[in-house]
């Protein structure tokens, strides 16, 4: 997989999962890129800062984080600055919006993605579960799949 900030002609950011460099090639030609934010097709690569690593005469000591009472370490100390609380509400509200004309299939998604993918179904908006090995496969073929940022929870295990 590889990531690419990406923007639109309105000055939107974000990002843009692909299988591979020509994926996105593929992808920005046939039009199928667009804006989350805006819905503008006018897609391109944003710069992005390069990734430096460390020289290799100097060595840092790895950060130790103290465990919880669960044996797991926290990832955040205190609370959560309120610009990053604020975009993790819209993106939740982004998805929950998207998820409202789309159909859960549960364990049945890779199935029923590649049924649409090679036009044995028709095309709907659907989400579901999908092992990373099954989700791998799908990017491999061709298939546009995307994974949702917020967990999600079966219709049948509603309140």
């Amino acid at each position: 997989m590889i990531v690419y900030d990406l923007s639109c002609s309105e000055g939107h950011r974000f990002e843009g999962w692909f299988g591979s460099s020509s994926d996105y090639d593929s992808q920005r030609e046939r039009g199928l890129l667009t804006c989350p934010e805006c819905g503008c097709g006018e897609v391109g690569k944003a710069p992005m800062a390069p990734a430096v690593s460390a020289k290799g005469n100097r060595t840092e000591a790895p950060r130790q984080a103290e465990p919880s009472g669960d044996g797991t370490k926290p990832m955040i100390r205190g609370e959560l600055p309120a610009e990053v609380k604020q975009a993790l509400e819209t993106l939740a509200k982004a998805q929950a919006k998207a998820l409202e004309k789309s159909t859960w299939v549960g364990d049945k998604f890779a199935d029923k993605a590649r049924s649409m993918h090679y036009g044995e179904t028709d095309e709907a908006p659907i989400h579901g579960k999908a092992t990373k090995d099954e989700a791998e496969e799908m990017v491999a073929e061709g298939i546009t799949v995307a994974p949702l940022l917020f967990p999600v929870a079966p219709p049948d295990e509603l309140n």
